[in-house]
């Protein structure tokens, strides 16, 4: 019965590691028309009365790929960003740098990537965010990245929670 119980976890614990390499190996699409992508992020974020939230990275990026297991891995943060944004992966890459849209946001690259850069409901870059605020350690700090969603979610930039 032990030897079972032993099997059965060593399984669990390799096909979770798979899965969650696997839900990482394609965020970002070089292929994308990211200016198309990203305008349709804003429709769909005025439409639900949320912002835009782009992580710009790679495929080659671990730092990213470990952002966005920490946040789909984490009940509260997951809830966060379902709440508030519209999620855009922003691709920077060989195959496509997106110089363009990088060019735009204000070369928000000199940060390194991971890279957040927060658009309002009109599509209005609002925050770029340099992720190794976001760090702690070989990883990320769950409170710090809370943190920032709320601070740059529509509600706490709305002018009417702010009033006596």
């Amino acid at each position: 019965m032990m030897k079972l119980l032993l099997f059965a976890t060593i399984l669990f614990i390799c096909l979770n590691a798979h899965a969650q390499s696997k839900d990482t190996a394609h965020l970002y699409n070089p292929n994308d028309d990211a200016e198309k992508e990203i305008a349709a992020a804003v429709k769909k974020a005025k439409a639900e009365h949320k912002f835009v939230l782009l992580q710009g990275g790679g495929n080659w990026c671990g730092w990213c790929k470990r952002f966005s297991l920490t946040v789909a891995n984490d009940a509260k943060l997951d809830s966060i960003v379902n709440a508030d944004f519209i999620v855009y992966h922003l691709n920077y890459s060989q195959e496509n740098k997106n110089e363009k849209v990088y060019a735009k946001y204000g070369f928000p690259q000199r940060f390194g990537f991971p890279v957040f850069i927060i658009l309002d409901e009109k599509g209005n870059r609002i925050h770029t965010q340099d992720s190794e605020y976001l760090e702690e350690g070989k990883g990320y700090d769950k409170d710090k990245i809370a943190a920032f969603f709320e601070a740059w979610s529509p509600a706490a930039l709305d002018p009417a929670n702010y009033k006596n």
